[in-house]
Protein backbone atom coordinates (compact mmCIF):
# COMPACT_ATOMS: atom_id res chain seq x y z
CA UNK A 1 0.00 0.00 0.00
CA UNK A 2 1.57 3.82 -0.85
CA UNK A 3 2.17 6.11 1.28
CA UNK A 4 -0.97 8.66 2.01
CA UNK A 5 -0.32 12.18 1.00
CA UNK A 6 -0.72 14.93 3.24
CA UNK A 7 -0.63 18.77 2.11
CA UNK A 8 -0.29 21.23 4.28
CA UNK A 9 -1.60 24.73 3.22
CA UNK A 10 -0.58 27.48 5.21
CA UNK A 11 0.90 31.21 4.37
CA UNK A 12 3.22 30.89 7.87
CA UNK A 13 6.48 29.15 7.05
CA UNK A 14 6.41 28.51 11.07
CA UNK A 15 3.27 27.18 11.15
CA UNK A 16 4.18 24.74 8.60
CA UNK A 17 7.31 23.54 10.01
CA UNK A 18 5.98 22.86 13.29
CA UNK A 19 3.38 20.74 11.48
CA UNK A 20 5.73 18.96 9.59
CA UNK A 21 8.21 18.24 13.06
CA UNK A 22 5.07 17.08 14.63
CA UNK A 23 3.44 14.73 11.66
CA UNK A 24 7.11 13.25 11.43
CA UNK A 25 6.11 9.98 13.12
CA UNK A 26 3.31 9.52 10.97
CA UNK A 27 3.97 7.20 7.79
CA UNK A 28 3.16 9.67 4.52
CA UNK A 29 4.59 12.25 2.24
CA UNK A 30 3.77 16.00 2.54
CA UNK A 31 3.94 18.68 0.47
CA UNK A 32 3.32 22.12 0.61
CA UNK A 33 1.17 24.71 -0.37
CA UNK A 34 1.89 28.86 0.96
CA UNK A 35 -1.74 30.40 -0.43
CA UNK A 36 -4.75 29.68 -1.51
CA UNK A 37 -4.39 29.69 -5.03
CA UNK A 38 -0.73 27.01 -4.76
CA UNK A 39 -2.96 24.97 -2.62
CA UNK A 40 -5.11 24.20 -5.62
CA UNK A 41 -2.68 24.09 -8.16
CA UNK A 42 -0.72 21.58 -5.79
CA UNK A 43 -4.07 19.36 -5.44
CA UNK A 44 -3.70 18.65 -9.21
CA UNK A 45 -0.15 17.45 -8.99
CA UNK A 46 -0.08 16.44 -5.93
CA UNK A 47 -3.15 14.32 -5.08
CA UNK A 48 -3.13 14.73 -1.34
CA UNK A 49 -5.38 12.26 0.64
CA UNK A 50 -5.86 14.79 3.47
CA UNK A 51 -5.05 18.50 3.73
CA UNK A 52 -4.36 20.69 6.59
CA UNK A 53 -5.55 23.76 5.21
CA UNK A 54 -5.16 27.31 6.93
CA UNK A 55 -8.66 29.62 6.95
CA UNK A 56 -6.55 33.00 6.64
CA UNK A 57 -4.03 32.65 3.76
CA UNK A 58 -3.72 35.07 0.59
CA UNK A 59 -4.92 34.81 -2.96
CA UNK A 60 -8.15 32.84 -1.66
CA UNK A 61 -8.87 31.90 1.75
CA UNK A 62 -8.86 28.57 3.33
CA UNK A 63 -13.16 28.68 3.04
CA UNK A 64 -13.04 29.79 -0.49
CA UNK A 65 -10.79 26.52 -1.01
CA UNK A 66 -12.52 24.05 0.98
CA UNK A 67 -15.52 25.01 -1.07
CA UNK A 68 -14.45 24.66 -4.19
CA UNK A 69 -12.33 21.70 -3.70
CA UNK A 70 -15.72 20.23 -1.83
CA UNK A 71 -18.11 21.00 -5.11
CA UNK A 72 -15.91 19.22 -7.37
CA UNK A 73 -16.45 15.41 -8.24
CA UNK A 74 -12.94 15.03 -8.33
CA UNK A 75 -12.04 16.42 -5.71
CA UNK A 76 -14.58 15.98 -3.19
CA UNK A 77 -13.00 12.90 -1.78
CA UNK A 78 -9.82 14.84 -0.19
CA UNK A 79 -10.19 15.10 3.59
CA UNK A 80 -9.86 18.78 5.01
CA UNK A 81 -8.77 19.34 8.71
CA UNK A 82 -8.92 22.90 8.76
CA UNK A 83 -6.34 24.32 11.45
CA UNK A 84 -7.11 27.82 12.24
CA UNK A 85 -6.35 30.64 14.70
CA UNK A 86 -9.81 31.98 14.25
CA UNK A 87 -12.41 30.05 17.13
CA UNK A 88 -15.73 31.57 17.37
CA UNK A 89 -18.85 29.50 16.70
CA UNK A 90 -19.45 31.95 13.17
CA UNK A 91 -15.79 30.73 11.95
CA UNK A 92 -16.87 27.22 12.76
CA UNK A 93 -20.28 27.31 10.97
CA UNK A 94 -18.61 28.58 7.83
CA UNK A 95 -15.80 25.77 7.74
CA UNK A 96 -18.63 23.59 8.32
CA UNK A 97 -20.70 24.92 5.25
CA UNK A 98 -17.61 25.18 3.04
CA UNK A 99 -17.56 21.56 4.09
CA UNK A 100 -14.43 20.82 5.80
CA UNK A 101 -14.59 17.70 7.42
CA UNK A 102 -12.90 18.41 10.83
CA UNK A 103 -11.04 21.58 12.03
CA UNK A 104 -8.32 22.02 14.96
CA UNK A 105 -7.89 25.31 17.14
CA UNK A 106 -4.19 27.13 17.05
CA UNK A 107 -2.35 26.70 18.96
CA UNK A 108 -2.31 23.36 17.43
CA UNK A 109 -1.42 20.46 20.27
CA UNK A 110 0.71 17.45 18.88
CA UNK A 111 -1.59 14.87 20.13
CA UNK A 112 -4.79 16.06 18.92
CA UNK A 113 -3.34 16.44 15.45
CA UNK A 114 -1.63 13.57 15.06
CA UNK A 115 -4.73 11.60 15.81
CA UNK A 116 -7.04 13.47 14.27
CA UNK A 117 -4.46 13.09 10.82
CA UNK A 118 -4.06 9.28 11.70
CA UNK A 119 -8.01 9.21 11.78
CA UNK A 120 -8.99 10.90 9.02
CA UNK A 121 -6.50 8.64 7.02
CA UNK A 122 -8.05 5.50 8.21
CA UNK A 123 -11.74 6.79 7.01
CA UNK A 124 -10.10 7.97 3.80
CA UNK A 125 -8.97 4.43 3.11
CA UNK A 126 -11.80 3.09 4.39
CA UNK A 127 -13.74 5.41 1.79
CA UNK A 128 -11.31 4.62 -0.78
CA UNK A 129 -12.03 0.75 -0.40
CA UNK A 130 -16.07 0.79 0.18
CA UNK A 131 -15.99 3.35 -3.48
CA UNK A 132 -13.99 0.50 -5.22
CA UNK A 133 -16.11 -2.55 -4.03
CA UNK A 134 -19.29 -0.28 -5.59
CA UNK A 135 -17.44 0.30 -8.57
CA UNK A 136 -17.06 -3.90 -9.13
CA UNK A 137 -20.22 -4.50 -7.63
CA UNK A 138 -21.74 -2.51 -10.31
CA UNK A 139 -19.49 -4.05 -13.65
CA UNK A 140 -20.49 -7.48 -11.69
CA UNK A 141 -24.03 -6.09 -11.98
CA UNK A 142 -24.18 -4.59 -15.80
CA UNK A 143 -22.10 -8.01 -16.72
CA UNK A 144 -24.53 -10.43 -15.28
CA UNK A 145 -27.84 -8.36 -17.02
CA UNK A 146 -29.43 -9.69 -20.01
CA UNK A 147 -28.87 -7.59 -22.84
CA UNK A 148 -31.64 -5.93 -23.33
CA UNK A 149 -31.69 -4.64 -19.97
CA UNK A 150 -28.71 -2.77 -20.34
CA UNK A 151 -28.73 0.92 -20.69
Amino acid sequence: MSKSKILIADDNHTNVELLEAYLDGVDCEIAVAVDGRDTLAKVDEFQPDLILLDIMMPKLSGFEVCKTLKQSPGTRQIMILMVTALNELGDIERAVAAGCDDFLSKPVNKLELVKRVENMLKLRSVTDEVERLRRYIDSMESQARPERFRQ
